[in-house]
């Protein structure tokens, strides 16, 4: 079963286009890596699929729906961290997780999350004071919320250092194994390496490689994700 699918989607800005023809397929329970040169188009594209931009043509679904015509009924299962951390001025950690628990059904409790990921110490201070990491952190904390059936992380783990690093990949694998689907975008290789089972290179808004990740580990003159990712975007030249 498909938990996305995204059939011939293109989206442009003026005269640039920035996604051309995109269709791809992501399967339940799976960890999808979406890599790509800053500019190839990854964040724009994970846009799209929630119903934040809209593409010139083409279409995404979420389980089945389209985020922009069923926005209240796809929002309940999914989950999203974007780069862009900002929150409210002056709202303290716990006051933003009730907030943001109080627009779903049957949210997780948030008192375990921020245990999980070591914030409980700073639920009384302010949202815009924590540090990077910190905030990285919150992020994940807001997203996991809804107890979503998938959750977007769009470069999730910039700014933290190795050892944070290294336990939210614990983290994803424990929440993998309950099910969850997890839509990433990293600039980190070894992540993409770690964590996911299905990766697609994107470059100046076009897909040049799909693999899954166990095959292309398995083929004979496999070093590493990085020098294969390396080797296939300057093939794309």
């Amino acid at each position: 079963m498909n938990t996305i699918t995204i059939n011939h989607l293109s989206k442009q800005f003026g005269n640039k286009q920035v996604l051309k023809d995109v269709s791809l397929e992501v399967k339940k329970g799976t960890v999808f890596g979406l890599l790509g040169p800053n500019g190839a188009g990854k964040t724009t594209l994970i846009e799209c699929i929630l119903g934040l931009k809209k593409p010139e043509s083409g279409e995404a679904l979420i389980l089945g729906q389209t985020a922009r015509k069923q926005r209240k009924t796809v929002f309940e299962q999914v989950g999203v961290q974007l780069q862009a951390s900002n929150f409210q001025n002056n709202i303290r950690v716990d006051e933003l997780c009730q907030e943001m628990s109080a627009l779903y059904r049957e949210p997780l409790a948030y008192q375990d999350l921020l245990e999980q990921f070591d914030l409980t110490e700073f639920q009384k201070q302010r949202a815009d004071s924590l540090s990077g990491g910190q905030k990285q952190r919150l992020s994940l904390v807001l997203a996991l919320l809804p107890n979503p059936e998938i959750v977007f992380l769009d470069e999730l783990t910039t700014g933290l250092d190795t050892e944070a690093r290294r336990e939210v990949w614990r983290i994803l694998r424990s929440l993998k194994k309950q099910g969850l689907t997890i839509f990433l975008t990293t600039h980190y290789l070894e992540e993409a390496e770690q964590l996911c089972d299905e990766l697609v290179f994107l470059k100046k808004g076009q897909i040049i490689e799909r693999q899954n990740l166990e095959q292309l580990q398995q083929q004979e003159n496999y070093l590493n994700l990085e020098d294969y990712y390396l080797q296939k975007m300057e093939e794309s030249a």
